[in-house]
């Protein structure tokens, strides 16, 4: 549990992910592979903070926060499959998904709000490939997505 113990240092509540809205569910196993669905960043009390788009709405600063709170989130919902966050082996492919004016380009400095918490919690397990991209929309409204595929001790 010494990720979990991390996490409960930084002031972070792992929140039960709710049930999707549509027809997927929030984590898909396959061998070692954890392929984590699409989350938006929603605060333990189920709110979505920085909805609008990043560029007119939202700040590059909150849009980075609510990535972090996204991962978080899919933190969350890896808890819930495997039942402890120490069994990832390793952070492989991150996949943010910023909802933005066409004009923006700093897609990567957002992206960097889950990316960097992810190497703070796991350190060189952490590191990983990613794909920063604007979007027109996102569900809810919502300023950022994040979905993750993470490697899992057998």
């Amino acid at each position: 549990m010494r990720i979990e113990r991390k996490i409960e240092v930084m002031g972070v509540e792992l929140i039960s992910p709710s049930a999707p809205l549509a027809n997927f569910v929030q984590t898909q196993r396959s061998g070692n592979l954890l392929f984590v669905a699409g989350h938006l960043p929603r605060t333990p009390s189920g709110d979505l903070i920085f909805s609008g788009k990043v560029g007119s709405d939202v700040t590059v600063e909150q849009a980075y926060d609510a990535a972090r709170l996204a991962a978080i989130n899919c933190l969350a919902s890896i808890k819930e499959a495997i039942g402890d966050l120490d069994a990832v082996k390793q952070i492989l492919k991150l996949f943010v998904m910023v909802n933005a004016i066409p004009e923006f380009e700093r897609h990567f400095v957002v992206a960097n709000g889950a990316s960097d918490l992810l190497v703070e919690l796991y350190g060189n397990a952490g590191r990983h490939a990613r794909s920063a991209v604007g979007m027109g929309g996102l569900p809810r409204g919502s300023c950022v997505e994040v979905e993750m595929v993470v490697e899992i001790i057998a």
